[in-house]
């Protein structure tokens, strides 16, 4: 096998690109998703776009678009809005924040949480549809195949398995205290924008904690809050994604309380197209000649 083929292989963005691309296209042909074409157009060129103009304006020499396509991808599947505006906004947003908010060399929030998160509180026509993908069993076997296929690449199963249980025990809790058929919960259950948080957004590497411990922690604790959020609080659009957001503070925290081994994506393979990172981490330089420290390295 060449080197080419197991950097393709190794790297688990390959892997969400495509399974995200599936899911989109899947949703729009055959479950008749309130996204168009356009609209996914759109959300996808302005955070390619957001990629290559922020990491010009930084002094990355190499256009890498792999974290522009998920984010990209991911608020077509999540996100709606009946603003073309909105949805430029949130594409520009979920970049830029892997930009601006770093502690240590991380980036604090998964992108594309930040940016629902944002739209949602702050323009009030936005919102993410709990419901959209239906409760076909065999659709959500697709998502959860699909989303495991992508954390056991990432080594970040550990956060999205704590996760659904902590959610699923709660939602079996409240059927039992309030007396419902387990019908109910198992219907909440099949929720396909659920997995797809559980499997690409809270397991997001890059954002979760180093610690296996507080990864698991973190899982349960999100689930906790949004339970809350949605059955105390009455937010059923987007209580877990405000969860996630208001939770991931907690990482740089917990980070620097219990240290581990930090996630790394995958170098490319030897002859690839590729930049050292200390010419990644250098703007040009400035106007006296001397070469200035860029802020971030997405």
């Amino acid at each position: 096998m060449s080197g080419q083929t197991e950097w393709l292989q190794g790297d688990p963005r390959h892997f969400q690109i495509a399974s995200l691309l599936a899911l989109l296209v899947y949703g729009i042909l055959a479950l008749d998703f309130d996204v168009t074409p356009s609209r996914a157009g759109l959300i996808l060129a302005s955070a390619l776009v957001a990629q290559w103009a922020l990491g010009r304006l930084v002094g990355l020499v190499a256009f890498d678009p792999r974290s522009a396509l998920i984010s990209g991808l991911s608020l077509c599947l999540l996100l709606r809005t009946g603003s073309d505006l909105v949805a430029l906004a949130a594409a520009v947003l979920a970049v830029a924040s892997k930009f601006v908010l770093r502690v240590r060399g991380k980036h604090v929030f998964n992108p594309t949480n930040a940016a629902i998160a944002m739209v949602v509180l702050a323009t009030g026509g936005a919102w993410v549809s709990p419901g959209q993908w239906g409760d076909s069993a065999f659709l959500a076997f697709l998502f959860a195949c699909a989303g495991g296929l992508v954390v056991w690449r990432a080594w970040r199963s550990d956060v999205a398995l704590a996760f659904l249980l902590s959610w699923g025990l709660l939602l079996f809790g409240r059927a039992f205290y309030l007396g419902d058929p387990l019908t109910i919960p198992l219907h909440q259950l099949r929720s396909g924008s659920l997995l797809l948080f559980a499997f690409f957004m809270i397991s997001d590497p890059k954002t979760t904690p180093d610690a296996r411990a507080c990864r698991v922690a973190f899982g349960a604790v999100v689930a906790l809050l949004a339970f809350y959020l949605q059955f105390v609080r009455y937010r059923p659009s987007g209580g877990l994604v405000l969860a996630l957001f208001a939770l991931t503070p907690l990482v740089p925290v917990l980070d620097f309380l219990w240290p581990a081994a930090r996630y790394e994506w995958p170098d490319r393979p030897k002859g690839a197209a590729h930049v050292p990172a200390s010419s990644q981490d250098r703007l040009s330089p400035g106007a006296a000649g001397s070469p200035v420290r860029a802020l971030v390295r997405p």
